[in-house]
C-alpha cells in the first residue's frame, strides 16, 4: 500500500493503453453527452472533430480509470479535494488508443489534518500518435504512513 511518503515530486505513474471503441463512445454519449458528433460517425465527420468523437467527459472518465489502475487502487487514498484544470486538447476519435501518465508536481502534509498529505499531480493523456489529447491538474489526499511525516 502506497502512502503519502511514496509520492515525492517527480514520481511518475504510466497508464496502460486502452482502445476507444465506437460502441462505447455512443453508449457514453447517449447517457451523458448526447451531442450529434458523439452519437454517429456521419455527424462526427460533418463536425470540426472529423469523425465519431468521444465526449471530453468520456475522455476524462477514461483518464480517471487509468489513474485508478496506475496508482490509486494501491494507495491509501482519501479522495480528491478537486481539479484545478481539465483541458481537452485534441479530439479523441473512435479507434484511437489512449495512454499517458501522471506525475507528482508537489506534495505537502495538510496543516489541518497532519495524518493526510495533499499531493498535486498532472495527468497527460496521449493518443497512439503521441499527441496530447487531455491534461488534468488535480490533487489527491493520501494518508501518511506516520502522522506529520513529510515527503
Amino acid at each position: 500500500m502506497l502512502h503519502f511518503e511514496d509520492f515525492p515530486a517527480g514520481k511518475r505513474f504510466d497508464f496502460k493503453p486502452v482502445e476507444v471503441k465506437a460502441d462505447d463512445v455512443i453508449a457514453f454519449a447517449r447517457e451523458f453527452d448526447p451531442q450529434p458528433m458523439h452519437l454517429s460517425q456521419e455527424a462526427g465527420k460533418e463536425s470540426i472533430l472529423g469523425g465519431l468523437a468521444a465526449s471530453g467527459w468520456h475522455t476524462s472518465a477514461l483518464m480517471m480509470r487509468a489513474l485508478c489502475d496506475s496508482y490509486i487502487h494501491e494507495t491509501a487514498s482519501e479522495g480528491s479535494p478537486g481539479v484545478d484544470s481539465m483541458e481537452w486538447k485534441k479530439a479523441v476519435l473512435a479507434g484511437d488508443t489512449l495512454s499517458g501518465s501522471c506525475t507528482v508536481i508537489e506534495a505537502r502534509v495538510s496543516r489541518s489534518r497532519p495524518e493526510i498529505g495533499i499531493v498535486k499531480l498532472r495527468a497527460v493523456v496521449t493518443n497512439q500518435r503521441g499527441e496530447t489529447v487531455a491534461i488534468c491538474d488535480y490533487a489527491n489526499m493520501i494518508r501518511c504512513h506516520k502522522a506529520g511525516d513529510t515527503a
